[in-house]
């Protein structure tokens, strides 16, 4: 077991928008679906797109035509296609991400990716991270995605420790709230932002002391 005051047990990362500055991509995926359906995209479709599964977002598109089985397959099929096939140009790291799994990957704290995307997407990804993760958790890996606590609670659990002795590094709303709902230290971050050194995530990690206002 790690001391208290050693950091924490696992790392545990979001991919699209924290890793990698994809969210654009998935936006673009979505809206070229969407107008093929007749049903362009506003501003207001961003807390339902951004974050979500594939198959949240299908259901979104497809709100309030009746629940058809194969046509919500086939919608889920082209989204992720329409997405990979952006992911393939080629995508940007977010700046300071190597750096700190380089510096995660020399210490003894596990990483693992938690991930809303579908696995033949996250596959597509790691290549360009480079990093080991011990543990990857796609949307396939638990009945329910974020913005629900499952994938921080199931990548916790395989590492063999609880969501509060990790942290978690989110930058949507939907994963924010994810990780906050599994109980884990949420690390807030933005593409725009950047990813912080391993020194500022082990200070983030510890709660203030009772006199720090």
């Amino acid at each position: 077991m790690r001391s208290e005051h050693a950091g924490p047990d696992a790392v545990l990362f979001d991919m699209d928008g924290t890793l990698v500055d994809t969210e654009g991509l998935w936006w673009q995926a979505t809206a070229s679906i969407a107008a093929s359906l007749g049903r362009p995209l506003g501003a207001e479709d961003m807390p339902y797109v951004l974050g979500r599964t594939v198959e949240d977002v299908a259901a979104h598109l497809l709100t309030p035509a009746p629940s058809v089985p194969a046509l919500m397959t086939e919608v889920v099929r082209q989204l992720t296609d329409a997405f990979a096939d952006l992911i393939e140009q080629g995508v940007k790291v977010t700046p300071g991400a190597s750096e700190l799994l380089a510096e995660l990957a020399a210490t003894a704290i596990p990483t693992a990716l938690v991930s809303a995307s579908p696995r033949a997407i996250v596959e597509l990804v790691l290549p360009r991270l480079g990093h080991p993760f011990d543990l990857v958790i796609a949307n396939e890996d638990t009945a329910r995605g974020k913005p629900y606590p499952d994938p921080y609670l199931e990548a916790a659990r395989r590492l063999g420790t609880t969501p509060a002795r990790c942290v978690a590094v989110e930058d949507s709303p939907t994963g924010i709230a994810a990780a906050t709902a599994a109980g884990c230290r949420v690390l807030v971050t933005s593409p725009e932002k950047g990813l912080p050194s391993l020194t500022h995530l082990l200070t983030a990690n510890h709660p203030p002391e009772p006199n720090d206002r």
